[in-house]
């Protein structure tokens, strides 16, 4: 569903922005040097979870300085709306996961349940080890933790560097909260 272009700038306008542009860049640069430190010469597999994950992997890949190779996995839990159902697994990469040490990259760690069922797989695929990393976590309770965070910010409706609001706004620069009236 496409967002009249009145209501996109509404959106947008009153939104908080929460975290910056640069201070995103400066979380990029912190979970490059935390992940280097926990897997070079491990020679991982990075699982990109998609959508959502696509641009903190875009802009996290080019600073880690390890060999690694990218494959992605498709579950999700939104699929558009502004609050999640069960997990719906569109793309499982189960055979390439074997015997490997995997990297799992996601946009946020809201409730954790997507994250804590791709961890799961990755485990049960036969992974010989599993890290995770998000980009953003809210400040609530979590199915899991991930190993990595690059910013925390409060338990409020997130749009930007890959989190959508009903598919918009993932390419802003920085990290906004939805005013309540939108959520």
């Amino acid at each position: 569903m496409k967002l009249d272009s009145h209501v996109y700038a509404a959106v947008a306008e009153r939104a908080e922005c929460l975290v910056t542009d640069a201070e995103m860049q400066a979380a990029l640069d912190r979970m490059a040097d935390a992940l280097t430190a926990r897997l070079k010469g491990k020679d991982p597999l990075v699982l990109c979870v998609v959508s959502g994950a696509v641009i903190v992997t875009g802009l996290l890949l080019p600073r880690l300085d390890f060999q690694l190779r990218l494959d992605y996995v498709h579950a999700t839990r939104y699929r558009g709306n502004t609050s999640g159902g069960s997990i719906n697994w569109h793309h499982r990469p189960s055979e390439a996961i074997r015997g490997e040490h995997i990297l799992v990259l996601d946009d946020i760690l809201d409730e954790g349940l997507t994250l804590d069922q791709v961890v799961r797989a990755c485990w049960e695929d036969g992974a010989a080890s599993v890290h995770s990393a998000v980009l953003v976590e809210k400040l609530r309770p979590h199915q899991c933790e991930a190993d990595v965070v690059g910013v925390r910010v409060p338990d409020r409706y997130l749009y930007g560097y890959g989190l959508d609001y009903k598919h918009y706004f993932r390419n802003a620069r920085g990290i906004y909260a939805v005013a309540d009236q939108d959520v």
